[in-house]
């Protein structure tokens, strides 16, 4: 339902809104994937919907939880709180997931950034990644930010530009850390959206 609300959402704003897809990552239908996604706008979870897989576990914050029906689906679909779980519980539960061939889906920032520079990342999706091995998809939204900026509850014409990247894989890291592995991550993110927001 989530899924739908979201193409529904993208959908209505055409043609004065566009959305680009690019694939870099060679994304199968199923499969475990650990999705790290900048957050410029509200748009972002339902710009998902885009993916060609057949469905992920978002991770969240408590309060999109109390937002009304969707929130209800959330809940039920076993959307992750990130704050609203006991640690443990809540890797057990992402594992479960990928252990499934589910993907779960993070906005490491935590928030929206307020302009193109993204925030500090939170460590959760990298120490998930570190346990698991699981291949972590770097993702790149651009333009979101001019589509629906934070606080504007109206959407105006742009064009939204979305970027798989290629996978972050464990075996390719050396026994890193939470902390190296997260800034690394963030630079790839940010090189990239620099060229995104520059054209290219």
């Amino acid at each position: 339902m989530i899924r739908i609300y979201g193409l529904v959402v993208i959908n209505l704003g055409r043609p004065m809104i566009r959305v680009e897809y690019t694939d870099r990552a060679g994304l199968k239908r199923t499969g475990p994937y650990i999705f790290v996604c900048n957050h410029r706008s509200m748009l972002d979870a339902y710009l998902l919907s885009m993916f060609p897989i057949q469905q992920g576990i978002q991770v969240a914050n408590t309060w999109p939880f109390r937002i009304p029906v969707l929130g209800f689906y959330a809940r039920v679909a076993g959307y992750l709180d990130v704050n609203g779980l006991p640690r443990r519980e809540f890797f057990d539960r992402a594992k479960r997931f990928l252990d499934m061939g589910i993907p779960v889906i993070f906005f490491p920032e935590g928030t929206r950034s307020r302009g193109r520079e993204m925030g500090n990342f939170h460590g959760a999706a990298f120490q998930l990644f570190l346990e698991t091995r699981v291949p972590i998809i770097p993702v790149c939204m651009a333009g979101n930010e001019i589509v629906l900026p934070k606080w504007a509850v109206l959407l105006s014409p742009g064009t939204v530009r979305i970027r798989t990247l290629p996978a972050v894989k464990w075996e390719d890291q050396g026994g890193s850390n939470v902390y190296v592995v997260k800034n690394r991550v963030r630079r790839i993110m940010q090189a990239e959206l620099a060229r995104m927001d520059a054209g290219a």
